[in-house]
């Protein structure tokens, strides 16, 4: 009997990006949103990639990535684990002029998409919520602003692009 592992965070794998990225971008989600914590086992590799239906050398590569942006540490005889995300002073200054020229890039497609300013927030903040399960910011204002902690969304249950190929979505 196989059994094909199940992963500890939603990953919905979509044609036009790279695997790597959106594997490494829902784990680096589920690090940062609290779904997985310090001390936590990582899936291996081989357990990835079952998962997944990628090929081992992609699985490596997430892996890889993750611990360089510090979010993993391998264990020798313990595996792959968690571990505390690197403290958040900031964003370094090379990240915030990227994110600044993705911003700016988004405000003209949302302007002519026919959008206002308070709409495209609403929507970076819906994204915030769904990807950390908290309020868009990182103090405690979000209370004064007469939010409170609202329940994450349902995330669909990860389909293989094979299963989704084959008419099994």
């Amino acid at each position: 009997m196989h059994v094909t592992p199940v992963l500890p965070f939603p990953v919905d794998l979509r044609p036009g990006d790279s695997p790597v990225r959106q594997v490494a971008r829902a784990a680096a989600r589920a690090i940062l949103g609290g779904v997985l914590r310090p001390g936590d086992r990582f899936p291996s590799v081989r357990e990835l990639a079952e998962a997944l239906k990628l090929h081992p050398n992609t699985a490596q590569k997430v892996v890889t990535q993750l611990q360089q942006e510090g979010l993993l540490v391998a264990k020798p005889g313990v595996g792959t684990i968690v571990q505390a995300p690197p403290p958040a002073a900031g964003p370094d200054e090379r990240r915030r002029a990227a994110l600044e020229a993705q911003l700016d890039r988004l405000v003209v497609e949302a302007r002519q998409a026919g959008l206002d300013d308070a709409a495209l927030a609403a929507m970076l903040t819906a994204r915030w919520q769904a990807a950390f399960g908290v309020p868009g910011s990182t103090d405690d204002g979000a209370s004064a602003r007469g939010r409170t902690d609202e329940p994450v969304p349902d995330v669909p249950t990860p389909v293989s692009p094979t299963a989704r190929m084959r008419g099994r979505a």
